[in-house]
């Protein structure tokens, strides 16, 4: 019952997808272009664009552009792995698993021959990618590195502002969400795949301690930090990937508890992303560097929000309907072809080159299109 039960949701997501109605406020293209597009196709482009322009063969983890610079940025390579195994997951291409274990060593030396870093959401990020490797392989390696980088994340925690995880080492005044949102996915998932109690109690108080200091419960906003030593807000920072890791919590502490308040809220997260954090229904650009992942976190966690089951189904329609529509822009207006680069601003191509966190956000968009588009075959 439970497959069929699947089956049928899955349906029902494909149909939303691809057949939305008018009655949707995001706009729906029309286009012949956009309504024939492969998203399998475009997806294994996307992740073979990924390896080919950015993998670095020699030491084994992915470059800071397409032009080949060698800068390390550790929170860039957890997503990169994300998008991997997004891949491998999609096509049981044994190809996208091949560098699980080249990633798990290259990465690892290049962050001083350890997976320990000062920034506790750096960590935690690479803690989220390497758990779903464990998942997809059921390798204990992956198993042992995702526990190990937990025990380092936990001692962040500390009683200013009255809890949460500090954003790093050496400033455990600074409570930012990017430090708490993934903790909290993060303690959630590790309950869920290995029954640790105490698991289950740091994801509910660490959501607790976001929502209740850095989430609007009137709009929807999460803001980015607090300072404990002037106890000032910063409500000024509002950005895409703070709001997708508290959807994201949400979902996962929903899935364990069944309670619909968890839903509400990430509802509530999402609805005022889709609404403000955009330029004419797009999701707008933030930026290179960091801001360039931002969009592609957001999607990641919309995603899951979008695949729940008792998720209004008005609701769902109007979020399937702006995953495809910005799918939809960013392949027929966003992407350098034939080189499948995309850039922030998913409404123009970026040219010749283009930075990894710009790539990872684009691919991971269009691997949650594609992923919408397969599971129907299911």
């Amino acid at each position: 019952m439970l497959k069929i039960k699947r089956i049928l949701i899955v349906f029902s997501l494909y149909s939303l997808l691809f057949a939305c109605g008018s009655d949707d406020d995001t706009p729906d293209s029309g286009n012949d272009e956009k309504t024939k597009i492969d998203w399998s196709d475009a997806a294994d482009k996307s992740v073979n664009t990924l390896i080919k322009s950015f993998w670095n063969a020699g030491e084994k983890y992915f470059n800071y552009d397409s032009n080949g610079k060698v800068d390390f940025h550790y929170w860039p390579q957890a997503h990169a792995l994300d998008v991997l195994i997004d891949a491998y997951l999609r096509t049981g291409d044994a190809l996208y698993k091949g560098y699980f274990d080249q990633w798990f060593e290259g990465v690892k030396v290049k962050n001083k021959n350890t997976f320990r870093n000062d920034f506790y959401d750096d960590m935690e990020w690479n803690a989220l990618a390497i758990l779903r490797a464990y998942k997809a392989t059921n390798d204990m390696k992956y198993k042992e590195a995702a526990l190990q980088i937990w025990e380092y994340i936990k001692v962040g925690w500390n009683d200013n502002a009255g809890g949460g995880i500090s954003w790093v080492k050496g400033q455990e005044y600074s409570k930012n969400a990017c430090s708490n949102g993934p903790a909290c996915i993060l303690a959630a998932r590790l309950y869920q795949e290995f029954g640790d109690e105490e698991n289950k109690e740091w994801a509910v108080k660490i959501y607790k301690w976001e929502k209740t200091t850095l989430f609007n419960a009137n709009n929807g906003m999460v803001y980015d930090n607090i300072n404990s030593e002037t106890g000032e807000i910063n409500k000024n920072w509002i950005f895409t990937y703070n709001q997708g890791t508290f959807i994201g919590s949400a979902v996962e502490l929903y899935k364990i508890f069944g309670e619909k308040a968890y839903l509400n809220d990430a509802i509530l997260a999402a609805n005022y992303t889709i609404s403000s954090l955009v330029d004419n229904s797009i999701l707008k650009s933030e930026g290179t560097g960091d801001g360039g992942l931002f969009k592609g976190v957001f999607i990641r966690y919309f995603t899951e929000l979008i695949r729940q089951d008792r998720l209004d189904a008005t609701a769902k329609r109007r979020y399937i309907q702006f995953l495809r529509h910005n799918a939809e822009t960013l392949w027929t207006e966003g992407t350098s072809k034939p080189s499948i680069f995309y850039g922030p601003n998913w409404r123009t191509s970026p040219g010749t080159s283009t930075g990894l966190t710009e790539q990872l956000s684009g691919s991971m968009l269009i691997e949650a299109a594609a992923l919408f588009r397969n599971e129907e075959l299911v």
